[in-house]
Order: C-alpha cells, then structure tokens, then sequence
C-alpha cells in the first residue's frame, strides 16, 4: 500500500512539474507578444499623412522629388530624374510616366511594364529617392522661405534653420499644412517634437501680447 501511495505521489508530482514548465515558457512568450511594437503603417497613396510620423515604406512621391533609377544591364537607361511640375517622370524609351501620387514601387512597377512592353525582355528596375521635395516656413520666421527636407527633421529644427523665431512670433504654436491636406492644421509644438514630411508648409503665427 505505501507502495502504491508513493507511486501515485512521484506520478502527481511529475504531473505538476510538467505542467509549471509549460506554463513558464508559455508566459514569457505571450508577454513578449504583448509587448511587441505594432508594425510601420505606410501611407497610403492619396491621403493626408498624420503630424507626427516618420517616413513609412510608402511613401508618396511629388512635384520635386529627386529618384535614381536603375535598369539592370542598361547602363544608358540609368540615371537621376526628377518629378516634374506637372507631376511626370521622363524616361528613355517610354516617354511621360505619372510619378506624383505614386509609391516608389508602383512608380518602379510602371516603368517596367512599360519597358517590358516590346522595349526590353525581362527588364529589372529599381528606384530609390535622393531628395525628398522642400518644406516651406513663412510668417514670423527671420528668413522665410523654401528649404530643403531631411528625413526626421522637426518643426523645432525647421525654425533653427530659417533664422529662429521673430520676436513677434506665438512659439507655442505653429499651423502645418501637409501636401496632400486641403488646409492647414494647428499645431502644438511647445515640449514636444513635430516631425515634418516633405512638402509641408509651416506657418508662424503671432503671439497674443
């Protein structure tokens, strides 16, 4: 009988053990799960991109962007273009590609099938973008004007740039106005950073004395 009990006590006991093993690595696990960032969003092509965000995957090229694109074995194909005022990209062979609007890799997907189209057999392009387009500040800023875009730069750096404040200037906060928004929006920038995105227009307002 203290056999049996014994028996039944080691089998509980390995029971037990197994079951607090499984639940200690399942823990960490499902805790590391929770924590995880959740992933970029990109922008999607045509809509507003939210204050605050950093360049995502997607982003969308405009008026002024400046790409290097590259077709594998054409070196005569290869080279620097520049999205136009009208928004195009003029490449060899296949003339006007609409670039403003577009990702980098719808823009690179066009060009190919354009090319794959009675031009090259099998043609491999790649796009990169070496300029983003300017940012703009006007009202009371010291030296207004256009300047050019760097990616992670701040409304705070965008000020530093153009001369600081003039002494007339509300530094509490500044009105932004992104490419593809239809007006401005107020913005607070006092203890905080406000990352810009290319082609946006920041306005300096007055302060109230």
């Amino acid at each position: 009988m203290a056999a049996f009990v014994t028996s039944c006590f080691r089998r509980a006991t390995a029971m037990a053990f197994a079951l607090l093993l499984a639940l200690g690595l399942a823990l960490p696990a499902a805790a590391q799960e929770s924590q995880a960032p959740p992933p970029p969003v990109a922008q999607a092509a045509g809509a507003p991109v939210p204050l605050g965000t950093t360049l995502a995957p997607g982003y969308v090229l405009g008026t002024g962007d400046k790409l290097r694109i590259s077709v594998f074995g054409e070196p005569k194909l290869d080279g620097e273009y520049v999205v136009s005022s009208t928004g195009i990209v003029s490449f060899p062979l296949i003339g006007n590609i609409p670039a403003s609007g577009q990702t980098v890799e719808a823009l690179q997907e066009s060009i190919r099938s354009k090319l794959a189209a009675g031009y090259l057999k099998d043609p491999r392009v790649s796009a990169e973008v070496l300029n983003y387009r300017p940012f703009y500040i006007l009202g009371e800023i010291n030296k207004p004007g256009e300047y050019p875009f760097v990616n992670g730069i701040t409304v705070q750096q965008a000020v530093a740039m153009a001369g600081g404040f003039s002494y007339r200037a509300n530094t509490k906060r500044v009105f932004i106005k992104r490419a593809l928004d239809t007006a401005e929006r107020p913005v607070q920038i006092k203890g905080k950073a406000v990352l810009l995105m290319p082609g946006d227009t920041i306005r300096v307002g007055e302060r109230f004395f």
